[in-house]
């Protein structure tokens, strides 16, 4: 409805009413008895005509002004099932909302005033009926079926319960007329960050985000640290009525029997990315900054010699020549003699011969006789090999030195190849067979895969976050490659021009990234990748980082900001401080009375009553407003810095949605380790560890498949 008034007030009775009850009156009057208005009968049907008009009229601003009334207190119930969102290849649905301006700031500012407080606050029935509902709980059977009847949730009950999502419903309700909210498919590669405290629907949104993302045939990475079941129901489902449920993987920690297996540092461009991979997730902060370089250069130093002795770099390899690099040395010197120095062998042999604890060298000691013996040799051969010589710098170091400066390596090691996490992580390539699949985020964009990673950060968040961090890099050095030579190896020649778009979800991101995460967003959007960032507050970011700066720097690369509600003032400013001041319109009555100072004259005082109107300049939204957002809503600063207020869709169950065997075993599992930021107080006592799945995932379930569904 348009304004059509200086000051514009919906919170008020519906006036309206009476002109329409007056037009029916009159209309049935002309109709019935036009001759009682000194009408003939052909007068009296138009003017009947006229005044069905003009009620007609009247009734749709009455309706305004009640559904208006109406949604302060409660909004229409907005459910959609995944078979009736929208997909389109130009935009992405968000949801239903309008775009916020002066208007609804000014109705917005009218809801706290005191004489609109009864058309925006529950009434008092509602409030005795909830009373009543409390106070019979544990009433005797004759009395506790009141409570179900006033908490009976249907539209004939008068007194029926509010949806629990909490927050202020006047919030959305200060426009009467939504529209579908899109956001444009150009604008997400300037990448869109998501903020909302606990369970108030952050991940329900990155469901709608990733149904789009998998129906429109795209790649879709999708990181979640805590492991939501229902997250990975939704992406199985999705892509196989995408049809593409053989380009699913799902790779997870706390099921390594099942999940896919991924090599982070087997797939590089430059040999140096093995060492900028594992020696970019340690501390480069103060003193650490030293140990870290060493520990690239190390890393280095045993990559490139795998690599010449035709092996493939995996964390397992590192590991075990970490901790004794002789072996290797060993190994790569045979090769290098076997090709370059035949005969050196023989000397080599002579020389360890000879060797006893007296005549090695102080710096050799602990070291095996025949590295002290190749050293030897190379030392007389003077024979050159940057791999060799890299390898003998490692070895002359003293060997309780050396294990001093890797000791800040061996704990990042260790987490990423103990136990069964070593399978996934060190994939054995030619163990056939182990018919868990083996992807590369390189193979993932070039099938257009789809990709759920589940860390499994609540039983081991220290593991969880170095392996996100370790495909973080990975993805990065996948973006470096395609933004210099495209993606090669295509299937057709008219997708030689065409821009992949590698849409990268990360859920609760502040428990993954590091200082990778930085040039994947900076960057990233060259090559194609689009980053959707999910979490709670932004010093978590900083937390994380440990610098505001950095911190500053993360969100200052993300164009696209949807706000749920957050508990942090300092978040709700991050869009607040960027949205321009308002004018909004008030009234007042003013009355004054003045005595007449004549004692003769006829008039005693006089009076006067006026409303004014004032214009006063205030914030279009205030942090307050974010803070009490219900569940499920959003304000959205998108495409350039519009402003517009958002709410979700709710999912509603469809019956035929199944998964295999494999993966509801999965399911099951992340269904009871997964607890809510603020439940897990109550896991250990109250959580079913025994509770079956639900039935819509059991009944009609497909045979056992393998992970790459």
């Amino acid at each position: 409805m348009t304004q059509s008034h200086a000051v514009e007030t919906l919170l008020r009775p519906a006036v309206e009413l009476y002109s329409v009850a007056a037009c029916g009156s009159a209309a049935i009057l002309c109709l019935a008895a036009p001759w009682s208005l000194a009408l003939t009968p052909t007068l009296g049907a138009g003017a009947a005509c006229i005044c069905a008009v003009l009620g007609a009229i009247r009734l749709r601003q009455a309706c305004i002004v009640l559904r208006y009334r109406r949604q302060m207190r409660r909004l229409p119930r907005y459910v959609m099932t995944s078979r009736e969102m929208p997909v389109s290849h130009q935009r992405l649905f968000v949801g239903k909302g309008f775009r916020w301006d002066q208007r609804h700031t000014h109705r917005l500012m009218q809801t706290y005033r005191p004489e609109f407080r009864r058309y925006v606050e529950p009434s008092v029935l509602y409030q005795i009926a909830r009373r009543v509902e409390a106070r019979l709980e544990f009433a005797p059977t004759p009395l506790n079926r009141l409570p179900r009847l006033t908490g009976w949730d249907h539209p004939f009950n008068p007194v029926r319960p509010l949806p629990p999502v909490g927050g202020m419903p006047r919030l959305h309700a200060v426009e009467p007329q939504e529209v579908d909210v899109t956001l444009s498919l150009g604008e997400r590669v300037g990448h869109t960050l998501v903020l909302g405290t606990t369970r108030v629907g952050k991940t329900r949104l990155a469901e709608l985000f990733i149904t789009q993302d998998i129906r429109r045939g795209e790649v879709c990475i999708v990181f979640d640290p805590k492991g939501d079941a229902e997250l990975l129901k939704r992406m199985y489902v999705e892509a196989q009525r995408a049809g593409r449920e053989g380009e699913f993987y799902v790779f997870h920690l706390g099921q390594p029997s099942i999940s896919a297996r991924y090599n982070a540092i087997g797939r590089f461009g430059r040999i140096t990315e093995v060492a900028s991979r594992i020696a970019g997730q340690l501390s480069g902060e103060g003193n650490s900054a030293a140990f870290r370089e060493f520990a690239w250069r190390f890393v280095n130093i045993i990559a490139r010699a795998l690599v010449e002795l035709g092996q493939r770099p995996d964390y397992l390899l590192i590991q075990r020549h970490v901790i004794n690099i002789d072996a290797l040395f060993i190994e790569y010197a045979a090769c290098f003699f076997a090709e370059k120095d035949p005969k050196a062998w023989n000397v080599i042999v002579q020389l360890e011969a000879n060797i006893s604890e007296k005549n090695t060298p102080r710096h050799m000691i602990g070291r095996e006789k025949r590295v002290v013996a190749i050293e030897q040799y190379l030392a007389q051969a003077r024979l050159y090999d940057p791999v060799l010589d890299g390898l003998r710098s490692a070895v002359r170091y003293d060997r309780t030195y050396f294990d001093k400066i890797v000791a800040s390596l061996l704990p990042l090691l260790e987490k990423l190849t103990t136990g069964d996490v070593a399978q996934l992580l060190a994939p054995d390539y030619t163990y056939l067979p182990d018919s868990r699949p083996i992807f590369d985020w390189m193979q993932v964009i070039r099938k257009r895969a789809v990709v759920y990673v589940g860390l499994d950060a609540l039983s081991d968040s220290e593991v969880a976050s170095a392996v996100g961090n370790s495909m973080f890099s990975d993805l990065v050095s996948v973006a470096g490659h395609i933004y210099k030579f495209e993606v090669d190896e295509r299937l057709s020649d008219a997708e030689v021009n065409q821009k992949i778009p590698i849409n990268v979800h990360a859920d609760e991101f502040n428990e993954l990234m590091g200082d990778e995460f930085i040039p994947m967003i900076n960057k990233g959007g060259g090559a194609g990748i689009q980053v959707t960032a999910y979490t709670q507050t932004l010093s978590d970011i900083e937390a994380r980082i440990g610098n505001r700066a950095k911190a500053g720097q993360v969100v200052g690369n993300f164009n696209n900001l949807f706000m749920l509600r957050v508990r942090e003032t300092a978040t709700a400013e991050l869009l607040t401080n960027q949205l321009p001041k308002v004018e909004v319109y008030t009234t007042s009555v003013m009355s004054a009375a003045t005595d007449s100072s004549d004692p003769h004259g006829n008039t005693a005082f006089t009076s006067n009553t006026q409303d004014r109107i004032t214009a006063t300049s205030v914030q279009m939204i205030e942090p307050a407003h974010v803070v009490a957002l219900p569940k499920g809503q959003a304000f959205g600063l998108i495409e350039g810095g519009q402003l517009w207020k958002i709410r979700m869709p709710l999912p509603a169950p469809d019956p035929d949605e199944i998964m295999p065997k494999d993966l509801q075993m999965m399911a099951g599992y992340m269904r009871k380790r997964y607890v809510a930021a603020d439940e897990w107080w109550s896991s250990a006592t109250e959580q079913d560890q025994d509770a079956p799945l639900p039935e819509d995932l059991l009944d009609g379930a497909a045979q056992t498949e393998s992970t790459q569904l």
